[in-house]
């Protein structure tokens, strides 16, 4: 068993305090490679923010849990090197099981996200409670999830969203002891979140989403004052790099995601952990690509993954500043 004390990293408990206090969420941000978790650090440490290293089921079956953790090991020296010790919480992101986050836990895991949304409601709440119990006597945080959202991340899958209902969430937090809870206001996962026909089209033909139901989210704060919550989901799509893309060969059709100006919005709220994915890996996916059809007899990884880790730590620095508002607050 490894704590994650012995690995440099906190949990979320401080981390969520401060964020609620300050008017901020911290960033969740997915990685599977050392590029990615390269431009994460590079961005958070540039930007002075905190940040929560998210591991999905599809990074430890990729990447391996024990390489995983001490990726995250490294994270924190490398963050040291780079001139500014951040806060790094090592976070397994939609957990499906008991024996998942156990197993999470007992490798050095910071917190954990156990997602029993798909469940009878009684039964989400009994899963969460054992996962709490085990966590939170060895010091790891638990994130629980009420409401279902739509679309794919990994192996997580849903063709229809279901929000949360405000007038079940005191129940549940008091019932598990679950540290923060993440909620259904309309985001949803993936790049394709939502179909043609539930946006409109502004003049210049772009999809514009439904709004986020802040009312939802208002009524849930009034339910938890000062409780965490979580926006899973919450990737903006840039139209850059699907644009990008589709310049140069690949094929994304009616990609359109959360709009930055309600995640600010959110975020200033008690959403204190917003998630994002998707962007990351459309920057990294339009970089390689761009780089390639430029330079076809290219074959060095590192001539190609390169330029895409830089545009990665570039979106992340914007994302840090001027949308989750993380910056300086390390």
């Amino acid at each position: 068993m490894t704590s994650y004390k012995e690995l440099g990293l906190v949990n979320t408990k401080d981390m969520f305090a401060k964020a609620i206090k300050g008017g901020y969420a911290i960033p969740a941000y997915n990685f599977n490679n050392m590029e990615q978790l390269q431009a994460i650090i590079q961005a958070c440490v540039e930007t002075k923010s905190p940040v929560i290293l998210q591991v999905s089921k599809g990074a430890r079956d990729y990447a391996n849990i024990n390489l995983l953790r001490n990726m995250a090991r490294g994270a924190g020296e490398y963050a040291k090197e780079l001139g500014c010790e951040i806060p790094i919480v090592l976070h397994l992101d939609h957990g499906d099981s008991f024996e998942t986050c156990k197993e999470c836990i007992d490798n050095g895991f910071s917190s954990v996200m156990i997602d029993g949304s798909h469940l009878p409601y009684e039964e989400n709440i009994a899963v969460t409670k054992k996962v709490v119990e085990y966590a939170h006597e060895r010091g790891v945080t638990v994130e629980g999830e009420l409401g279902v959202l739509a679309g794919i991340e990994d192996d997580v899958v849903a063709e229809v969203s279901h929000y949360t209902k405000p007038e079940e969430v005191v129940d549940f937090v008091n019932r598990t002891g679950c540290d923060s809870l993440a909620i259904s206001i309309g985001t949803s996962h993936g790049a394709n979140k939502f179909e043609p026909s539930q946006c409109t089209r502004n003049e210049e033909g772009v999809l514009i989403p439904p709004p986020l139901r802040f009312d939802i989210l208002e009524e849930i704060e009034r339910q938890l004052p000062g409780f965490p919550i979580v926006l899973h989901g919450s990737s903006s799509v840039p139209m850059q790099y699907v644009n990008m893309i589709l310049q140069y060969g690949g094929q994304l059709k009616d990609s359109v995601g959360i709009p930055e100006e309600q995640l600010r919005k959110a975020a200033k709220s008690a959403v204190c952990k917003i998630n994002i994915d998707s962007d990351g890996r459309l920057a990294m996916t339009a970089l390689i690509r761009k780089t390639m059809a430029e330079k076809p007899g290219e074959f060095d990884p590192r001539k190609y993954l390169g330029p895409a880790r830089d545009e990665l730590k570039k979106m992340y620095m914007h994302k840090n500043i001027n949308v989750l508002g993380s910056a300086n607050h390390a």
